[in-house]
């Protein structure tokens, strides 16, 4: 006797989901935004301001999770800080509540609330909050991306010279240096580079036309699975390696045209590895 297969969990409605990842983004968002002591990058000690930070993360993230545990409590849930647990709907969350954490730290306005709903473990909604900038970004798969709820498309395709690409750091010492050593080899092949802080809203940003193209190495599942989703519903084209999906090795967005000769170059630079 042989054990027949499984069948995969029925699909929520997406209208659903995408309705309580706006809800859940737009709480946090107010939370982190309304709480945030005004001199928290001036007066407060680095250890002080650090900790307020980490309480401020994990209270949005607490947040989000019991609200999305109260009205689905049998999907499962991914978070930056820690919240994690299998589910049996075929429903994961997964939840950065804040993204950016030094621009929050220093009241710049670049910080999100980042999360997406994957269905079988594909992204299937993504919704980011940037309260300070005033928007929110949201997709769902097949359906196009918005920004405040209108349509938000990427630009058409420049020369690779004319080209406004994004990046990111990583906090490790070494690493930073190896990246810093590629944005340096690749700043006289573009028109410029950014570095702002957040990659979701990197990604948001290339959706909306305000990037050409975005990459970075030692991005987490909760870093991209919001953002990744909304860029490629803008019209943007994602991955890593070439053939490869976005992931932790390096994460690559750009506008159809840029996206494959940027990937190539970044890949024969090493954006890749430390």
């Amino acid at each position: 006797m042989t054990d027949e297969p499984r069948p995969e969990p029925a699909a929520a409605p997406h209208d659903e989901l995408l309705a309580l990842a706006l809800e859940a983004a737009r709480r946090a968002g107010e939370l982190l935004r309304d709480r945030r002591p005004a001199d928290l990058g001036v007066a407060a000690t680095k250890s002080s301001a650090i900790d307020v930070v980490t309480e401020m993360d994990f209270a949005a993230e607490k947040l989000i999770t019991g609200f999305l545990t109260e009205h689905r409590p049998a999907d499962g849930i991914l978070g930056e800080e820690g919240a994690s647990r299998p589910g049996s709907s075929g429903v994961r969350w997964v939840v950065d509540p804040i993204d950016g954490t030094v621009n929050y730290l220093y009241g710049r306005p670049d910080w999100s609330v980042s999360i997406a709903a994957e269905y079988v473990g594909e992204a299937v909604v993504g919704v980011v909050a940037a309260p300070m900038r005033g928007e929110t970004y949201h997709a769902v798969r097949g359906g196009g991306a918005f920004v405040n709820g209108a349509p938000a498309h990427c630009r058409p395709a420049p020369p690779m010279d004319q080209a406004l690409v994004s990046t990111g750091f990583n906090y490790v010492l070494d690493v930073r240096a190896h990246q810093a050593e590629v944005a340096r080899l690749l700043i006289p092949r573009v028109r410029d580079i950014r570095r702002g802080g957040s990659a979701a809203i990197d990604l948001c940003d290339v959706a909306c036309g305000r990037l050409d193209g975005y990459y970075e190495r030692g991005l987490n599942p909760w870093d991209l699975a919001a953002g990744d989703l909304i860029a490629r519903e803008g019209g943007a084209l994602t991955g890593s390696r070439p053939g490869g999906r976005p992931d932790g090795d390096l994460t690559v967005a750009a506008v159809p045209g840029l996206f494959e000769p940027l990937q190539r170059l970044l890949d024969e630079l090493g954006a890749w590895h430390d």
